[in-house]
């Protein structure tokens, strides 16, 4: 953010870097090369390891959400649905994580990694990891490649349709990452396998994913910020000043 100023209208107005483009349209075309794709998850990571310690979850990952400037600097935009912690059901989205299509209760910011993930698959083989056409299909293809999933998440679905549906499954293996997509190299399969679990708790952390194989060319623990303290979500609804809201934003 450059900077922020209110109208005497009332309007908020911010001012932001120029961005030329985002994350999809270069993949409606083609796959990246490796280089690329490494350096646009270790921007994406370094992003998420800072709001994800600030309590912020994103909730929509997604490579249009993800602006590209002329240097290949990224930046993650478009907190419309990010909160604390979510409840309920969402929209169709290819980087739906597992459990809001099995419609947890709450859930908290590794849906992030497992959209950063699908991103991360999707920059290697130029096309969608999971492209499902409605929430059935999503899930069914989901576990054709990762398998069904455990019984400790399955346990934490609420609604019983989506239980039935997932007791009606037959049974599937996972696959292998490296077959999953092929051409990727090893480093980048076991890291995309640790973004890729079905349970949240075994799914890597933004901070340990920058600290993968695959990100240490990068890598750089003192230039990896975290936030000073959560943000404070009643803020929101406070009738902030425009220098208060530049200090909150």
């Amino acid at each position: 953010m450059s900077d922020i100023f209110i109208s005497p209208s009332e309007d908020v107005y911010i001012v932001t870097d120029f961005m030329a483009t985002d994350l999809h349209t270069p993949l409606e075309s083609k796959k990246l090369e490796d280089r690329f794709a490494q350096f646009f998850l270790y921007q994406i990571m370094r992003g998420l390891k800072y709001i994800h310690s600030a309590g912020v979850i994103h909730h929509d990952l997604k490579p249009g959400n993800i602006l590209i400037d002329e240097n290949c600097d990224l930046k993650i935009y478009d907190f419309g649905l990010a909160e604390a912690q979510r409840t309920g059901f969402d929209p169709t989205s290819f980087y739906r994580a597992p459990e809001i299509m099995l419609m947890w209760q709450k859930y908290n910011e590794k849906i992030d990694i497992w959209s950063a993930g699908c991103i991360f698959a999707e920059m290697l083989m130029g096309k969608p990891l999971f492209p499902g056409k409605d929430y059935e299909n999503q899930f069914r293809i989901i576990i054709q490649f990762l398998g069904n999933p455990p019984e400790n998440i399955v346990a934490n679905v609420a609604s019983q349709n989506a239980l039935r549906f997932i007791r009606s499954l037959p049974e599937c293996r996972r696959e292998q990452m490296q077959k999953l997509i092929p051409g990727s190299n090893a480093k980048a399969a076991a890291l995309l396998n640790r973004m890729l679990q079905f349970d949240p708790a075994q799914r890597i952390s933004a901070a340990d994913a920058l600290d993968s194989q695959y990100l240490a060319l990068y890598h750089d623990a003192t230039d990896e910020p975290t936030a000073t303290e959560t943000f404070d979500w009643a803020s929101l609804k406070a009738d902030l000043t425009s220098d208060a809201l530049k200090t909150a934003m």
